[in-house]
């Protein structure tokens, strides 16, 4: 009976998940409650469940918010602007400079793991060119989100801290055995973008016409025009030399990741902003974004707790050993992992991590597989689709601002980027890196 409750909820959630109606916050604070209830729990047993729960996840929600407010502010002061216009400039003109310019501007501006701020700088600036030289927009909303993919395996973004939640450990420690992933994930997106870059070389050099509806001129407004305007004034030296300094103080154990982004954010708002109003001002601008996830991650700490609490999980386990084939269960995450970037388009990022994987590594982990492992190989299949999913609101801020489709995208970039997470996946076993 603890088993079918268990799938009935996991079930409900995401479909809830996928709805229009719910926010992740509701479904994931409400259904495992009533689960619970239905099972047979008090409100008594299910406080305790509740608090060790929350307790797991708090120091990771605390992380969030002051590392999505930290890489905000160092958006807004323009850190990161002269890098992304010397690749503009020297990429006049150039199809293939422009294509891997894109790789490495997605990249670099991603690094505060906002899908939405992501597209909203590297669009406007890089939409112009594509079109200016004819050059098919499709390709430039895939190798922007696969190249902001690959870095969004960083502690602070979102896949990476709803990992270390399920796994009950630091964002950190999971993020560290995939920087040679994300490295060589880079440098393949670069060769990716050689080869496109060359491709629309021929293209253009064949049939010039082949390219003329991309060059329309009726870009939205905020296409066109669309540029952040920054303090020049700002000291980005002393910024660049606090954001380098909170980066490698992550791979330090000495210090929580959480209170490296307070102190981080802390200096960040007194080199930059003065006075306490305009502190608080940029404070409140932040806030939303990363209470949001802050708010989905505490809701996640009261699934995981039930979930753990009440045996639902360990139930499930079980009862899923009995109905696959002996053969496959310990290759389950193997499965999963290949079959990443196709559920990325029907489950949202938080029923996947919170509803699908605890269930997949409670059921491979009695068969001696490392969840760590397990989880990296999981994840890295996922991962990669993030910003194909019609799941994603970054990707539909992305649609808007480039007046494109989501059926030509997905039908444009579903195989490669289906097929670069699936030789992500071999690295990890080449690399050893499980």
């Amino acid at each position: 009976m603890l088993s079918i409750i268990g799938i009935v909820m996991l079930v409900s959630i995401v479909a809830l998940m996928m709805s229009r109606y719910f926010s992740p916050f509701v479904v994931l604070c409400t259904i495992p409650i009533l689960a619970a209830l239905l099972a047979g729990f008090d409100f008594a047993q299910i406080t305790e469940y509740y608090k060790a729960g929350v307790a797991k996840v708090f120091e990771i929600a605390v992380m969030f918010i002051f590392a999505i407010i930290f890489f905000g502010i160092l958006n807004d002061i323009g850190l990161f602007d002269p890098m992304i216009s010397k690749v503009l400039h020297i990429t006049k003109s150039n199809r293939v400079a422009i294509t891997c310019g894109t790789v490495i501007i997605a990249a670099v501006v991603h690094l505060d793991g906002s899908g939405a701020a992501t597209f909203l700088i590297t669009i406007p600036a890089l939409l112009p060119l594509y079109r200016r030289l004819n050059m098919n927009p499709y390709l430039l909303l895939m190798l922007i989100g696969i190249s902001a993919s690959i870095v969004n395996m960083i502690p602070w973004a979102g896949p990476t801290g709803r990992a270390a939640i399920v796994l009950g450990m630091q964002p950190t420690e999971v993020w560290k055995p995939l920087i040679p992933i994300q490295l060589i994930g880079i440098l393949l997106m670069l060769l990716i973008a050689y080869l496109f870059g060359v491709r629309e070389n021929r293209i253009a050099a064949k049939n010039p016409s082949l390219h003329e509806a991309y060059a329309s001129t009726n870009e939205p407004a905020h296409v066109a025009n669309g540029t952040a305007n920054h303090n020049t004034k700002i000291p980005l030296w002393m910024n660049l030399v606090l954001a380098l300094s909170v980066i490698s103080s992550l791979f330090f154990d000495a210090i929580p990741s959480s209170l490296v982004f307070m102190i981080g954010t802390s200096i960040a708002l007194v080199i930059n902003y003065p006075a306490k109003k305009t502190q608080l001002d940029v404070i409140q601008k932040h806030a939303p974004g990363s209470l949001l996830m802050a708010i989905i991650i505490v809701a996640a700490g009261v699934l995981l707790g039930i979930l753990n609490g009440t045996g639902m999980l360990e139930a499930m386990s079980h009862g899923l050993i009995t109905i696959l084939p002996e053969s496959t269960i310990p290759y389950l995450h193997i499965i999963i992992g290949f079959l990443g970037l196709p559920l990325e388009l029907i489950l949202s990022t938080d029923a996947t991590y919170f509803a699908l994987f605890p269930l997949i590594l409670e059921v491979t982990a009695q068969y001696g597989i490392d969840p760590l492992s397990a989880m990296h190989v999981m994840m890295v299949g996922n991962i990669i689709g993030t910003f194909i999913s019609p799941l994603s609101p970054a990707l539909w801020l992305a649609l808007g601002l480039s007046g494109l489709d989501l059926g030509k995208h997905i039908r444009y970039s579903f195989l490669y980027t289906w097929t670069f997470s699936l030789v992500l996946i071999v690295l990890l076993y080449v690399l050893n890196i499980v």
